[in-house]
């Protein structure tokens, strides 16, 4: 695929959308924080029904240790893993507390170092929290990545690595919104809905469906 295929397909995606976000509900980067290491193996709409529940009770480090590891279970014992879930996040929230003044790092290494948060979680946060062009790759953009072969690589950081590399500047901000969103509801797993889809002409998936 070349550059100029590369442009118009986000710029296509983004005049279909202009403002992406993710759709986890949080109103400030430690709800985020919380809501993304809790999305881990869980649907977005289960993480804010989980999340809906918890955050009036409690939304800071210190009101969730307050809660204590069996207070937080009970708030989000609804998704999956969280027993292991709530240990991390409770842990978590310690180090904040002690290393970060109660605050969300704003770099990677502080991130990648609390329990539960991982390179894509740090991703999540870094652009959707800090507006830093950073790509967190999950299944749906590993997905689409390959299939349209705008950026193919064999693993979660080599497609991450490519798409930074080769996406346009302009939509570098936006692009993981983008393609996450793509995947979920058009290039879907099982059979793509290429009849619904905007890039259909510039996408080089031997296997359309339409």
């Amino acid at each position: 695929m070349n550059k100029d295929k590369r442009s118009e397909i986000f710029r296509r995606l983004r005049d279909a959308n202009p403002s992406p976000t993710t759709e986890l509900h949080y109103t400030s980067p430690f709800e985020l924080l919380v809501a993304v290491v809790l999305s881990a193996q869980a649907t977005d709409k289960g993480v804010n029904k989980a999340t809906a529940r918890l955050f009036p009770v409690a939304n800071t480090p210190a009101a969730i240790l307050a809660l204590g590891e069996e207070g937080l279970k009970e708030h989000i014992k609804t998704i999956g893993l969280f027993n292991s879930k709530a240990a991390n996040i409770i842990k978590l929230c310690a180090i904040l507390l002690e290393q970060h003044d109660g605050e969300v790092p704003r770099d990677r290494e502080a991130l990648e170092a609390l329990p539960g948060v991982g390179r894509k979680t740090a991703n999540v946060v870094l652009n959707t929290a800090f507006g830093q062009p950073t790509i967190a790759v999950d299944t749906h953009i590993f997905r689409v990545s390959n299939r349209t072969a705008i950026a193919r690589g064999k693993t979660v950081l080599e497609v991450e690595r490519r798409l930074e590399r080769l996406v346009p500047v302009e939509f570098l901000q936006d692009a993981h919104h983008w393609l996450i969103l793509h995947g979920r509801y058009v290039c879907v797993a099982r059979k793509p809905r290429c009849a619904a889809c905007t890039i259909y002409d510039l996408c080089e998936f031997k296997q359309k469906t339409a």
